[in-house]
């Protein structure tokens, strides 16, 4: 049940991002649910590997790094799912960035601190 809703916060989070940023499209309900899914997908198999892979990199940038992670596979699921739209590098690298703080910020509002809804 907990990972159900936490999907539907990822997908919510995600339709919430065209009404901050313009460059960020999300055509409907079925898009955002598919990008949300495929957006966690490689964040659980792709994301780690690239992390310890530049590991010196993130090292020398004091971690900063990690967000150009978060922007390319931003932008990867973007290309990858249709419906989904990302106009740039840049608006990929914003539009991480607003999606982690909105998805947090539900998920602190509708999770009890044990995790369960």
């Amino acid at each position: 049940m907990r990972l159900l809703l936490t999907w539907l916060i990822n997908a919510a989070a995600l339709m919430a991002l065209p009404y901050l940023m313009h460059s960020v499209s999300v055509d409907n309900l079925g898009a955002a649910l598919v990008a949300a899914l495929v957006l966690g997908l490689v964040n659980t198999v792709i994301r780690p590997v690239l992390v310890v892979l530049t590991l010196p990199v993130t090292f020398v940038s004091l971690g900063l790094f990690i967000l150009v992670i978060n922007a390319l596979l931003f932008w990867l699921v973007a290309h990858l799912v249709a419906g989904f739209h990302v106009a740039g590098f840049w608006s990929a690298f914003l539009a991480a960035i607003l999606y982690s703080v909105i998805s947090w910020a539900l998920s602190t509002l509708l999770l009890n601190k044990d995790g369960n809804p």
